[in-house]
């Protein structure tokens, strides 16, 4: 009996064994919105990269779209290229956008510009003679930003070590400034952008 016993535990041991080494099934259930099936394990189910956001992408042509016809958008647009916001970051796009609004003749892009060239931006290195440039133009305008951006820059170039260190000091605090202080003149509501004024909503695109 004892024998019996014995042979039918090392059957159990061996069939479990078995079980454990067998191949996986190289499918799996899965369910989601567009319900239930049977897929490869390895399928990708979710890949934020290849699928998109549609609603930020719709967003993002109308804004752009806009931005040809409107130098205030063209501006929110050089913005939301600087910051990532609803579009991929893109220093090239930003300053493109931010220059484009600048040259069209919105005072808050020219300072802006002044201020890019006046920093560098990421791979770009700083440009003194196009920072003095913009922020002589916004400043002549009566930009109290700009008309103070200026008189910081000629006081530093007068020495080249002397403009370097005060540049490096200041990047921080003016990427900061960009992610926090500048404000969209355009906000997204109800499928459409709204010129956005202090007094209220205007026109929607």
């Amino acid at each position: 009996m004892g024998g019996l016993m014995k042979n039918i535990l090392v059957l159990a041991l061996l069939f479990s064994t078995s079980l454990m080494a067998q191949t996986p099934s190289p499918t799996v259930r899965i369910c989601d919105e567009n319900g239930c099936s049977e897929r490869p394990r390895d399928a990708v189910t979710f890949n934020p990269a290849a699928a998109g956001d549609t609603a930020a992408e719709q967003q993002a042509a109308k804004l752009i779209a806009l931005a040809e016809k409107d130098p205030r958008a063209a501006y929110d647009l050089g913005l939301r290229y600087f910051r990532g916001d609803s579009v991929r970051q893109d220093s090239y796009q930003a300053l493109k956008w931010m220059r484009d609004a600048a040259e069209r003749g919105f005072l808050k892009a020219q300072t802006a510009v002044g201020r890019f060239y006046l920093m560098g931006l990421e791979e770009m290195g700083s440009d003194p003679a196009e920072a003095e440039k913009w922020l002589s133009i916004a400043a002549g305008r009566g930009d109290k930003e700009a008309r103070s951006l200026l008189a910081q820059a000629r006081k530093a170039k007068q020495n080249e070590v002397a403009y370097r260190r005060w540049v490096d000091s200041q990047r921080v605090i003016w990427n900061s400034y960009w992610m926090e202080r500048y404000q969209y003149e355009w906000q997204w509501r109800n499928g459409g952008w709204y010129d956005h004024r202090p007094y209220g909503y205007g026109a929607r695109y």
